[in-house]
Protein backbone atom coordinates (compact mmCIF):
# COMPACT_ATOMS: atom_id res chain seq x y z
CA UNK A 1 0.00 0.00 0.00
CA UNK A 2 1.46 3.48 -0.84
CA UNK A 3 0.59 6.82 1.29
CA UNK A 4 0.46 9.75 0.03
CA UNK A 5 0.37 13.33 1.36
CA UNK A 6 0.37 16.79 -1.04
CA UNK A 7 1.70 20.36 -0.26
CA UNK A 8 2.28 23.28 -2.29
CA UNK A 9 -0.76 24.65 -2.81
CA UNK A 10 -2.01 27.83 -2.42
CA UNK A 11 -3.62 31.48 -3.76
CA UNK A 12 -1.81 33.02 -6.82
CA UNK A 13 -3.15 35.48 -9.55
CA UNK A 14 -4.09 34.77 -12.79
CA UNK A 15 -0.78 34.11 -14.75
CA UNK A 16 1.18 32.45 -12.15
CA UNK A 17 2.83 29.46 -10.98
CA UNK A 18 2.80 26.50 -8.05
CA UNK A 19 4.47 23.15 -8.17
CA UNK A 20 2.47 20.78 -5.53
CA UNK A 21 4.59 18.21 -4.31
CA UNK A 22 2.99 14.50 -3.17
CA UNK A 23 5.68 12.68 -0.51
CA UNK A 24 4.81 9.21 -1.29
CA UNK A 25 5.97 5.98 1.14
CA UNK A 26 5.11 2.41 1.23
CA UNK A 27 6.84 -0.47 0.08
CA UNK A 28 5.46 -0.40 -3.48
CA UNK A 29 5.70 3.30 -4.29
CA UNK A 30 8.86 2.28 -6.80
CA UNK A 31 6.53 0.23 -9.03
CA UNK A 32 3.45 2.73 -8.91
CA UNK A 33 2.08 4.72 -11.57
CA UNK A 34 1.72 8.24 -10.39
CA UNK A 35 -1.13 10.92 -11.22
CA UNK A 36 -2.27 14.35 -10.61
CA UNK A 37 -5.78 14.75 -10.61
CA UNK A 38 -8.15 17.53 -9.55
CA UNK A 39 -11.78 17.92 -8.49
CA UNK A 40 -14.29 20.88 -8.66
CA UNK A 41 -17.19 21.47 -6.19
CA UNK A 42 -19.72 18.65 -6.53
CA UNK A 43 -18.10 17.11 -9.52
CA UNK A 44 -16.05 13.95 -9.99
CA UNK A 45 -12.22 13.66 -9.81
CA UNK A 46 -10.67 14.14 -13.13
CA UNK A 47 -7.45 12.93 -13.73
CA UNK A 48 -5.10 14.90 -16.31
CA UNK A 49 -1.21 13.41 -15.87
CA UNK A 50 0.86 10.70 -14.82
CA UNK A 51 3.67 9.20 -14.91
CA UNK A 52 5.20 6.04 -14.78
CA UNK A 53 7.61 4.43 -12.37
CA UNK A 54 10.91 5.04 -14.51
CA UNK A 55 9.19 8.14 -15.70
CA UNK A 56 9.94 6.89 -19.78
CA UNK A 57 6.12 7.60 -19.76
CA UNK A 58 3.94 10.49 -18.92
CA UNK A 59 0.75 11.31 -20.41
CA UNK A 60 -1.90 14.55 -19.65
CA UNK A 61 -4.88 15.10 -20.48
CA UNK A 62 -4.22 18.42 -22.94
CA UNK A 63 -7.61 19.57 -22.54
CA UNK A 64 -7.08 20.48 -19.27
CA UNK A 65 -2.75 20.87 -19.19
CA UNK A 66 -2.99 22.77 -21.83
CA UNK A 67 1.01 22.58 -22.22
CA UNK A 68 0.90 24.20 -18.79
CA UNK A 69 1.91 21.75 -16.73
CA UNK A 70 4.63 18.90 -16.10
CA UNK A 71 4.30 15.77 -13.72
CA UNK A 72 7.44 14.91 -12.35
CA UNK A 73 8.93 12.15 -9.91
CA UNK A 74 12.19 11.16 -8.08
CA UNK A 75 11.61 7.97 -6.71
CA UNK A 76 14.87 8.64 -4.83
CA UNK A 77 12.57 11.08 -2.76
CA UNK A 78 9.59 9.03 -3.35
CA UNK A 79 8.41 12.26 -4.05
CA UNK A 80 5.91 13.47 -7.32
CA UNK A 81 5.40 16.91 -8.46
CA UNK A 82 3.39 18.80 -10.28
CA UNK A 83 4.98 22.22 -11.85
CA UNK A 84 1.38 24.31 -13.17
CA UNK A 85 2.39 27.46 -15.09
CA UNK A 86 0.26 30.40 -16.43
CA UNK A 87 -2.75 29.35 -13.84
CA UNK A 88 -6.06 30.99 -14.96
CA UNK A 89 -9.16 30.76 -12.72
CA UNK A 90 -10.71 28.15 -14.16
CA UNK A 91 -7.91 26.13 -12.30
CA UNK A 92 -9.10 26.51 -9.18
CA UNK A 93 -9.71 23.10 -7.65
CA UNK A 94 -8.55 20.66 -5.05
CA UNK A 95 -5.42 18.74 -6.53
CA UNK A 96 -5.14 15.08 -5.42
CA UNK A 97 -2.47 12.62 -6.33
CA UNK A 98 -3.18 9.24 -6.81
CA UNK A 99 -0.97 5.92 -7.05
CA UNK A 100 -2.01 3.78 -9.60
CA UNK A 101 -2.78 -0.16 -10.34
CA UNK A 102 -0.31 -2.13 -12.61
CA UNK A 103 -2.90 -0.93 -15.87
CA UNK A 104 -1.52 2.77 -14.97
CA UNK A 105 -4.88 4.48 -15.53
CA UNK A 106 -6.62 6.91 -14.64
CA UNK A 107 -9.73 4.89 -13.37
CA UNK A 108 -7.34 2.25 -11.35
CA UNK A 109 -6.36 4.53 -8.24
CA UNK A 110 -5.44 2.37 -5.50
CA UNK A 111 -4.12 4.97 -3.27
CA UNK A 112 -5.53 8.49 -2.97
CA UNK A 113 -3.63 11.68 -1.14
CA UNK A 114 -5.73 14.27 0.78
CA UNK A 115 -5.85 16.74 -1.33
CA UNK A 116 -3.94 20.49 -1.90
CA UNK A 117 -6.54 23.35 -2.67
CA UNK A 118 -4.99 25.59 -5.31
CA UNK A 119 -7.10 28.88 -5.86
CA UNK A 120 -6.58 31.29 -9.06
CA UNK A 121 -7.65 35.12 -8.68
CA UNK A 122 -8.19 37.13 -11.22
Amino acid sequence: QVQLVESGGGSVQTGGSLTLSCAASGSTYSGNCLAWFRQFPGTVREGFALVNAPSTIKYYEEHIVKGRFVISRDNSDNMLYLRMNNLRPEDTAVYYCGALDTACSFARVISWGQGTQVNVSS
